[in-house]
């Protein structure tokens, strides 16, 4: 079979500041537009570690050791990002060392608060909305399954509300843009299209094999997954959210590829339309610079793959 055959062989790629990166067999790209309108590469070889690459075949262990992974491996592209992004502001390294790293660390503040918005936020879920929940509905009933189904409103409820209210900034709007150029890119590969800007702009947004369905499995695994413990207090309730965090990661990086693997299958599509619909939060459309940028990271990504 051909390598255009292939389509599963890229795993897809990340927004970054006014840039993308994809993620390759062998190596990862990150692409970004500088204002004299060149763009400029960041290339890492991917070094496969044997008792990491153990871990990753063993179902719900690999879905924690990939949210580790790609935390490591966005943080250091972000990094790159960053720094294309403070000079293009103007300031110089050896002049102003102390502005500089000042730039940088605010950008970041930003950016890795976007790519690890998951482990940060889902840490918080799991602590605000069963609090909420005990505060307003906590006496009203018995049912543990219906506080558990409550919970879980409140948790898509807040995900939203900090997701829509981010994406009116105007940096983490542009880099929701790159995000849906990434899988407008994505689509067009995996159509067997040329990929033209043309091309490309033809493609939605949205995309099942996305972080943002992923989020949205941890919800729902999380309260089937919760209806099966019993708690005495609120405090047990508590640690017990946090002690089975691992296990609803874990499976839900599971349920997640098996509705991936069921996407073509029309009957079973609707299995993924969750993820989907958080996606019309998490991505907007391009423009056609976007789009460029998007393209020329993916395509280096592949020559470097063929190389290597």
């Amino acid at each position: 079979m051909s390598e255009k055959n292939q389509p599963n062989a890229i795993y897809g790629g990340q927004a970054v500041i006014e840039g993308v990166m994809f993620a390759g067999q062998k190596v990862n790209v990150t692409a970004v537009r500088r204002k004299d309108n060149s763009i400029h590469y960041l290339e890492v070889p991917r070094k496969e570690i044997g008792w990491v690459q153990t871990l990753k075949k063993i179902p719900l262990i690999r879905g924690i050791v990939g949210i580790v992974e790609a935390s490591a491996k966005g943080a250091q592209h972000l990094n790159f990002s960053a720094e294309v992004f403070a000079e293009e502001e103007g300031v110089v390294k050896e002049e102003k060392k102390e502005s500089l790293t000042g730039k940088i660390s605010m950008i970041l503040g930003v950016a890795v608060v976007g790519i690890l918005s998951f482990l940060f936020g889902k840490f918080v879920f799991t602590l605000v909305p069963p609090t909420i929940e005990q505060m307003l509905f906590g006496s009203l009933f018995e049912n543990q399954i219906g506080h558990n189904l409550i919970e879980g409103l409140i948790k898509i409820i807040l995900l939203v509300g900090y997701i829509y209210f981010i994406s009116l900034t105007p940096m983490i709007k542009r880099l929701f843009q790159y995000h849906g150029a990434e899988h407008k890119v994505i689509s067009a590969y995996e159509a067997g299209l040329e990929l033209t800007v043309q091309n490309v702009q033809k493609f939605s947004t949205l995309h099942y094999r996305c972080g943002s369905s992923f989020i949205v499995f941890t919800v729902i695994v999380g309260v089937v997954i919760y209806s099966f413990f019993q708690y005495d207090s609120f405090l047990e309730r508590i640690i017990q959210r946090i002690v089975l965090l691992p296990l609803v990661i874990g499976v839900s990086y599971e349920v997640l590829r098996f509705t991936n693997s069921l996407r073509d299958i029309p009957v079973l599509r609707f299995l993924g339309y969750p993820g989907l619909w958080l996606q019309l939060l998490t991505t907007k459309e391009p423009d056609d610079s976007q789009v460029e940028v998007s393209i020329a990271s993916f395509n280096r990504m592949r020559e470097l793959d063929r190389q290597i």
